[in-house]
């Protein structure tokens, strides 16, 4: 805990909520733009329609921000050159631990206030129906556990790397991936952790060609894609706090 409340210190005036918040409001602006005027039959479809958006929202812009947060958590360390120094006043395993926290709040939190801005957005809009809370549940339950495990992948990597333009890169691969791969068949999507916002989808969508007409609809969640997503963060984690203690500073 006082490792924890370290972090938390050296990160008040840092600003790391600014890349998330700016997100946020990006996301929102397109909600608020694209169904502007939107018609009966969209607004009847509203609440699958939004939670069948947003997380294509999150493929292209969540693997960025998570970068921005893992590398404003690490570079405070890398250009003090105060790592060492740390590790001789706490154990490294505990010092990991604390970081991933830190800029796992910072996360959770973003994804809870995209969360609740969905549901007053739908309100606002006059989405048919009440919100369907189980499916609302489910989506939030699904970004959070691939943001987080995102974020992972970050925080390591900017830990273990001292040049964060590396991670940077990666964010950037990972927005391209995570995008692309809605397009890839989901045996393939498996493999990337970025494509998981698209496995853990909890509505779908039916296009007809012909027509041109857009249906949404919920669907089943796809809680064996929810248990690998989990599955993949524990390893991560042991493997990455592993290589963090094992260091050379």
């Amino acid at each position: 805990m006082k490792a924890l409340r370290m972090e938390f210190y050296k990160c008040r005036r840092r600003k790391i909520w600014l890349a998330p918040l700016l997100m946020l409001a990006a996301q929102l602006t397109w909600g608020l733009y694209s169904l502007r005027n939107a018609d009966a039959k969209e607004l009847a479809q509203g609440w699958a329609s939004i939670l069948y958006n947003f997380p294509i929202l999150n493929a292209m812009m969540t693997p960025i921000i998570a970068a921005v947060v893992a590398s404003r958590i690490a570079d405070i360390e890398h250009k003090g050159q105060t790592l060492k120094l740390l590790e001789t006043i706490q154990r490294t395993g505990a010092l990991f631990d604390a970081k991933f926290l830190c800029a796992a709040w910072t996360m959770t939190w973003m994804v809870v206030m995209q969360t609740v801005a969905v549901v007053i957005f739908g309100l606002y809009q006059g989405f048919l129906g009440a919100p369907p809370w189980d499916q609302i549940g489910k989506h939030l339950l699904a970004t959070w556990s691939v943001t987080l495990t995102i974020l992972l992948i970050q925080l390591i990597l900017s830990l273990l790397i001292q040049n964060q333009m590396i991670g940077m890169l990666l964010g950037l691969l990972g927005a391209l991936v995570g995008l692309f791969s809605l397009f890839f068949p989901q045996s393939l999507q498996r493999l990337f952790v970025w494509a998981y916002y698209g496995i853990l989808y909890v509505s779908a969508v039916d296009w007809d060609p012909d027509t041109r007409v857009v249906d949404y609809y919920f669907t089943a969640f796809d809680w064996q894609g929810m248990l690998c997503i989990v599955v993949i963060f524990v390893l991560l984690y042991a493997i990455g706090r592993w290589m963090f203690v094992r260091k050379e500073v």
